[in-house]
């Protein structure tokens, strides 16, 4: 994936990721049968000030993307790199270094914070792991990223528990922020929230994006407010990213025949005048026994025989955008991008 408006802070290549599953009492090994790919061979990149919105109906791999992408979990192929520097290459230390500079903030505001923790301790354990300034220095840094989200700076000794699910978010990052990092992967941020607070959240984030020149990769199924905040959107399906684009491009003149499903799946009063389908029929394939060719073809009203003998590729096409489909959808006419 190309980064348009400059160099890429964030950047992965051919990452996949397999889980091994166990059958008749044996785990699976590479080179056996019995196992499960997660992600296959996704390609992204994020630059200082853009966000990338991942979407993608539930099971389709956005969450193991995530985790990819912050180190918490290895791919099983395919290499990360932050500010140029391959994860896998580096040594223990350097890989830990590294990783203060891409940061997440959970789906759970609540069970992402220790109940027994004042909210300041939670924004400070970074700070404390990385051996970041003295306790002064760490309280008065607490502080600041308090006030940098919109809490009060007196609320510090409070619990979590004393704080409300969009005020607990804001705490969450707080703690992101602490190591003042350059990418911050937010995986489904607002999706516990109410409507009126995930405005107020989604405010904030692109507020902090501004003031710090923050990368984001936004991970989320609510179409809605990744159309509000991205700058560019990879749609998953089934583990693989099946179009890539600009977010207005992607919206109104979608190529793949799962992106228009999908969008046309979200809330709007005027679906009728667009005349896009409602609803994508049948259910998810097994991500065991996937099918062979497109992995969409068995929900496709326009599969072909070509679309089960060959799996398409990624290529570009006009406009930024990339799709992977043997018959892609031809824009409409007289459209264009928001």
């Amino acid at each position: 994936m190309t980064v348009p408006n400059g160099e890429a802070v964030l950047r992965a290549t051919g990452l996949g990721k397999d889980y091994p599953l166990a059958a008749g009492g044996d785990w699976w090994r590479p080179g056996r049968s019995g196992g499960m790919t997660a992600v296959y061979e996704v390609d992204l990149a994020v630059a200082a000030g853009e966000t990338l919105g991942i979407v993608g109906e539930s099971g389709c791999g956005k969450s193991t993307l995530a985790a990819m992408l912050t180190g918490r979990l290895r791919p099983t192929r395919g290499r990360v790199e932050v500010l140029g520097r391959e994860l896998d290459a580096l040594s223990r230390r350097e890989r830990r270094r590294a990783l203060r500079d891409v940061q997440l903030v959970h789906q759970d505001p609540y069970s992402s914070l220790d109940p027994r923790l004042p909210i300041g301790a939670s924004v400070a354990e970074p700070l404390v792991v990385h051996r970041r300034g003295n306790r002064s220095e760490r309280r008065q840094r607490v502080l600041e990223l308090l006030e940098l989200v919109g809490l009060d700076p007196g609320h510090a000794d409070r619990l979590p528990h004393q704080f409300s699910g969009g005020q607990r978010q804001r705490v969450g990052i707080a703690r992101a922020l602490a190591l003042q990092p350059r990418v911050l992967v937010l995986d489904e941020p607002v999706s516990a929230l109410d409507v009126s607070v995930q405005a107020q959240v989604v405010n904030l984030l692109a507020r902090l994006q501004r003031e710090l020149a923050l990368g984001y990769v936004f991970v989320s199924h609510d179409l809605g407010v990744v159309t509000h905040v991205a700058h560019r959107v990879a749609v998953m399906y089934l583990g693989r990213v099946v179009e890539q684009g600009p977010s207005g491009e992607i919206e109104d003149r979608p190529r793949h025949h799962y992106t228009r499903a999908l969008y046309a799946a979200k809330p709007q009063p005027d679906r009728a005048a667009k005349g896009r389908p409602a609803t994508i029929s049948g259910e998810p394939p097994d991500p065991v026994f996937p099918p062979s060719g497109c992995s969409f073809r068995t929900r496709c009203a326009s599969a072909a025989a070509v679309c089960t003998r060959e799996r398409p590729p990624l290529v570009a096409a006009a406009g930024g955008d990339a799709v992977a489909c043997h018959l892609p959808l031809e824009p409409p006419e007289g459209s264009r991008a928001r």
